[in-house]
This record gives C-alpha cells, sequence and structure tokens, in this order.
C-alpha cells in the first residue's frame, strides 16, 4: 500500500449535528441577519438603556425642583432650575469652566502640532516605537496619582520654585502669581496650576489623532508647495493645517470634553473656584439639590453637541 493511500481522505459534507446546537447552527445559517441581531443585542442594551437612559434620567430630572422649605424634590415639570441655572453665580461657573476648556484645548494644539508632525515625517523604526512610548506612558499610571505629583511640582516648596530661584527667575513667578484670575498664592492653588495640568493630563489624546492624521498627508504636496514659490508658513496655512483638521478635531473633542467634566484636577489643584464637575458634585452631595446639579450636567452635552454640528458644518468630519 503506498503512502498517500494510508491516509484517510475527510469527506466533503460534514454531518449533520444533532441537538441544540445543531438546531440553531442551521437558523443561523438560514437566517444569517438573525445571527448579527444576536451579536448587537447586547452592546445595544448597553448603549441604549445603561448609557442613553441614564443621561435621559437626567435630562428629566433637570426638570424638577426643589422645595427650598423641605428640601425635596418636586416632581412637576418646571423650568424654575433652569432659571436657577441661569443667575449670575452659575453663570459665572459655565464661563469659567468654557474658558478654561477652550484655553486647554488651544494650548494643547500648539504643543502636540509640532511633536505629532515630527513622528508622522521624520520618526522612523526605533524613534516611532520611541515616541508612541513616551506619549502612551503617562497614560498607564494613575491619574490620582499623576495630579498629587504636579501638585507637589507647584507647590511654593516645589521643585519649580527651586529651580526658577536658582535660576534667578523667581520675581518672574512672583509676578505673574501677582495678577488677578490667574494668579494665587502658589502655582498650585491657581487658575495658571490648573491649566497646566489640565494640558499636561490630556496632551496624549490630542497628539495621536493629530498624528494619524498628519501620517495621511502625501508629502509631496508639501514638495510641491515649496517648489511652486511658497513660504513655509503658506504652506503651513494652506496645506498641513487643511488636512490635519480632522485630526486636530478629534483631539479637541477629547481635550474640551474631558476638560468641561473633569471636577478632580480643580478640586485638587486651583482656587475655591468651582468648575461644572465640582458644581454637579457640590450640588448632589453636599446640598442635595439633584435637579440644579442635572441642570449643570446637561450644560456640557449641549456644549459639545454645539461644538460637533459646528465642526460637522465645516466639514472637518469628511476625512476622518
Amino acid at each position: 500500500m503506498s503512502t498517500a493511500n494510508s491516509y484517510r481522505v475527510a469527506p466533503a459534507i460534514l454531518p449533520a449535528a444533532g441537538g441544540i446546537r445543531g438546531v440553531l447552527s442551521d437558523a443561523f445559517w438560514r437566517k444569517p441577519k438573525l445571527l448579527l441581531i444576536l451579536m448587537l443585542l447586547p452592546p445595544v442594551l448597553w448603549l441604549g438603556v445603561v448609557y442613553i437612559g441614564s443621561l435621559f434620567a437626567l435630562l428629566l430630572q433637570s426638570f424638577f425642583s426643589i422645595d427650598e422649605f423641605s428640601g425635596l424634590i418636586n416632581r412637576e415639570f418646571t423650568l424654575k432650575t433652569y432659571g436657577d441655572l441661569l443667575q449670575a453665580a452659575n453663570l459665572d461657573i459655565i464661563l469659567r469652566t468654557v474658558t478654561m476648556a477652550a484655553a486647554v484645548t488651544l494650548a494643547s494644539i500648539a504643543v502636540a502640532f509640532p511633536i505629532a508632525y515630527y513622528a508622522a515625517r521624520y520618526a522612523r523604526g526605533r524613534w516611532k516605537a520611541l515616541f508612541y512610548l513616551a506619549v502612551m506612558l503617562p497614560l498607564w499610571s494613575s491619574y490620582l496619582v499623576k495630579v498629587y505629583a504636579w501638585k507637589l511640582i507647584l507647590a511654593k516648596e516645589g521643585i519649580l520654585t527651586w529651580v526658577l530661584a536658582k535660576l534667578n527667575l523667581l520675581w518672574l513667578l512672583d509676578a505673574w502669581l501677582s495678577l488677578p484670575i490667574v494668579g494665587g498664592n502658589s502655582l498650585s492653588v491657581s487658575f495658571t496650576g490648573t491649566f497646566i495640568v489640565f494640558v499636561y493630563v490630556w496632551l496624549p489624546f490630542m497628539i495621536l489623532p493629530m498624528q494619524a492624521a498628519l501620517e495621511r498627508v502625501p508629502g509631496n504636496l508639501v514638495e510641491a508647495s515649496s517648489d511652486l514659490g511658497a513660504s513655509p508658513r503658506q504652506t503651513f496655512w494652506n496645506v498641513l493645517l487643511p488636512l490635519a483638521l480632522p485630526g486636530i478635531v478629534a483631539g479637541s473633542i477629547f481635550t474640551f470634553s474631558l476638560t468641561l467634566g473633569d471636577y478632580i484636577i480643580p478640586q485638587i489643584i486651583g482656587t475655591s473656584r468651582l468648575f461644572i464637575g465640582q458644581a454637579v458634585y457640590s450640588q448632589q452631595g453636599t446640598a442635595g439639590n439633584i435637579p440644579l446639579a442635572a441642570a449643570f450636567a446637561v450644560v456640557p452635552i449641549v456644549i459639545m453637541g454645539l461644538y460637533l454640528w459646528m465642526a460637522k458644518r465645516m466639514g472637518a468630519f469628511d476625512a476622518i
């Protein structure tokens, strides 16, 4: 007997599986849409019930009000809570948060662009791996550890003050801290310190989308722009920036929205003036005013909805 005939040839058609397994296999084969529905059902239920359902419940709470005498929630439809939200003190919280989120986003773009451009155009092999490691490494450490580390760095007796004293630049820090709004007793209890920590924590979320967008920019377009006599500034504004805009928008969605909702960084590093996240926490936890806390929580949702609508109108998502 030859070697070829010593192996048994597998049958072309396998025998039918019996029991429940066979019934399900036949049903999924005849109706592939049924299998697709069953696969999508758990994530859709999670998104629809847990996420969207909780947001709807939050929105519903904002249309209730709290009784000023008993402190109980009056579950009758009213716009009184939104009227309270429009008071001067609450509007100041919203304006302060939006201003900080916009400043953090713009600073993140300015810092991230040269880093992302270098990684997309020049980094190769080992250097690109080192770039990804350097960007991702801060994300592997604890959020609270990073914030408290920055509190020590920015403290009045911290390393930053020590470095500036050695460079005879302590007068510059004192002059900055003496300014209204942005200043304070030290960087760790000032809006400037809050801004620095926000930029540091959210910077990777800006670098990575921007680097991915810049990698899709053909190098011959930059060379052609230079050959046609465009200056580096003209090449940046007319070639690089429009093509990198999808990545910038994607990164700004992260930095802007995360800054809008964060309450831990302003709680640890900053002044006693509240941000939206702190207002939600204090109204729900300390004051027990859940309707006003819900109204505050609706503000970032509305702002991000308007931002995404404007970005879509500008065509920022067309190349994503």
